[in-house]
């Protein structure tokens, strides 16, 4: 049996600190400042964590080494088996054509730009986000945008502004789905407190984006529709997450947001000519003149309306619990662990949800998907295969993140460093968010950045008396304003728009917008952290 200490290093906390914080100064250290690959940075981070349990806190080196090794299981299933069958999905679409039936089905619905910036960069993006996420929405709207007349720069700007509200719910929910794993809390209640934080991004969002399409005279003129569409985004998010499903949120948001802007009236009345010829800079696609069959069309939105059918269903209490049944529950091998407290930690035991999980679900709306589209089954397994092989370092980085996260919590690591943070008292709501957009805006993602600073942030609120729930969903709220700011989704964006080279300029575009959003969600927990805003909190 192993028993965690939090001060294995002269009986000093601040030392022990200093010691168990290094495996994450290093990688932070070889993305930010050396800009080392991910997935180098997080294999040398994974080292550096094993050598801090192994030697500084007397971790056996069986338990750590088995703690790794969940820690990239987990990686793998269930995180990236969602990510990976989402996107099989979505190249399937581009193999058959029907992705561009779709972009041509956006940009008929109005050909005022402002307008369009919200249906392909928001709402679209959002059903991307929570189909793939992992940078597919910012490189897909790019060119989308572009291909309707948008200049590269400003396409590029509102495709990474857009790529906020729905990021804590993307990949079918995989960031909250970590940040339960890795913090031990329930799932439904760490989904329903990000449910009561991100919603209020989705109003102000839509009213930045026309602000960044067409000035003042853009949120002049369409601040209705951009409203009324963050507004019903927001309300579909609050309610999916909190009484419906993680994994629904963002598809339920895209889906209302989207119905919304179709509705208002305003949205569908031609943009003056003046209008256009200010915003729509760049070339014209000529495809989009080109007239699609009703069959095609339908066929194109498909998927994802399988994907919204499958996940409904699956909630259905009946079928939800038979589900639950398949979920096969195993005692780890090589790991005994208990923390300070002599509990046993979770981990311990492993549950594997085979036909629950939600990448299984998006395996079965896949394989619909190839019957639906006309894709021959050696081809569709062809395209399964080549995803793979396109996120092969992303799924390396992952799995060595995951697996440096497990071992600094099983370890004791993070809860040294999180009992060391407590010292800032209530300050903690304030810096929160803080941390989780440091996380995010260094590894690109808000999975990586959660499986990271999760364990840490609850630590640290039961120490000074905040909500562990709070803290935790703050981190994963306030990771979504560095998305946009990560080397990563910079480096997508210029290269879907054919900016190579120019991240600064990008950079410098939206890092204003990135800092203000994070100081309104620093309030908000702020806020939730008192009798302010207490009342929001389940």
């Amino acid at each position: 049996m192993y028993v965690q200490e939090l001060e294995p290093l002269a009986g000093s906390l601040g030392l022990s600190a200093l010691v168990a914080a290094l495996p994450l100064v290093i990688v932070l250290v070889l993305l930010g400042g050396v800009r080392l690959k991910a997935h180098l940075a997080g294999l040398t981070g994974l080292l550096a964590a094993t050598l801090v349990a192994w030697l500084a806190y007397g971790m056996p080196l069986d338990q750590t080494l088995s703690s790794a090794a969940q820690g990239a299981v987990f990686g793998l299933f269930p995180i990236l088996w969602i990510v990976v069958n989402a996107l099989w999905v979505y190249r399937m679409t581009v193999r058959t054509r029907h992705f561009d039936i779709l972009r041509r089905s956006f940009g008929r619905l109005s050909d005022d730009p402002r307008i369009q910036a919200l249906v392909v960069a928001f709402c679209f993006g959002a059903l991307l986000e929570a189909l793939a996420g992992f940078g597919a929405p910012v490189a897909i709207c790019s060119v989308m945008l572009v291909a309707l007349g948008f200049e590269p720069v400003r396409a590029a700007v509102v495709a990474l502004v857009a790529n906020t509200a729905p990021v804590a719910f993307g990949a079918m929910g995989t960031p909250v789905v970590t940040l339960a794993q890795v913090t031990e809390l329930p799932l439904d209640t760490v989904a329903s407190v990000v449910g009561r934080q991100t919603p209020l991004l989705a109003l102000v969002v839509p009213l930045v984006l026309v602000w960044l399409v067409d000035g003042r005279r853009g949120l002049r003129e369409t601040w209705v529709p951009a409203l009324a569409c963050g507004i019903a985004f927001a309300v579909a998010q609050f309610a999916a997450s909190n009484y419906v499903s993680a994994q629904l949120a963002d598809i339920g948001a895209a889906l209302a947001g989207a119905g919304a802007l179709v509705a208002v009236p305003q949205a569908r009345r031609p943009a003056a000519e003046p209008v256009r010829a200010a915003v729509l800079t760049g070339a014209r696609s000529e495809d989009l003149d080109e007239a699609d069959p009703r069959g095609e069309v339908v066929r194109a939105y498909a998927p994802y309306a399988l994907i919204v059918v499958i996940f409904s269903v699956a909630q259905i209490p009946a079928v939800k619990d038979w589900l639950a049944k398949t979920t096969q529950t195993y005692d780890w091998p090589f790991l005994n662990v208990v923390s300070a407290d002599s509990d046993p930690v979770g981990a311990n035991v492993f549950s594997w949800p085979i036909v629950s999980t939600g990448g299984t679900l998006v395996l079965l709306a896949g394989i619909l998907t190839a019957a639906v589209l006309g894709v021959h089954a050696r081809v569709a397994v062809r395209e399964w295969a080549a995803t793979v092989h396109e996120l092969r370092f992303a799924i390396l980085t992952v799995t060595s993140v995951l697996a440096l996260a497990y071992v600094m919590n099983l370890s004791g690591q993070a809860a040294t460093i999180g009992h060391f943070v407590a010292a800032a008292g209530a300050g903690l709501a304030f810096l929160s968010p803080v941390l989780g957009w440091f996380g995010v805006a260094v590894t690109g993602s808000d999975t990586s950045a959660n499986a990271l600073f999760g364990a840490l942030q609850v630590t640290a609120a039961r120490e000074s008396g905040l909500s562990p729930e709070l803290l935790a969903a703050a981190n994963s709220s306030g990771g979504v304003l560095g998305k946009m700011i990560s080397p990563q989704n910079l480096t997508i964006a210029c290269a879907a728009v054919g900016l190579a080279g120019r991240e600064g300029d990008l950079l410098r575009k939206v890092l204003p917008w990135s800092i203000g959003l994070l100081l309104v969600m620093c309030l908000i927990v702020v806020g939730q952290s008192s009798p302010v805003l207490g009342w929001m909190l389940p």
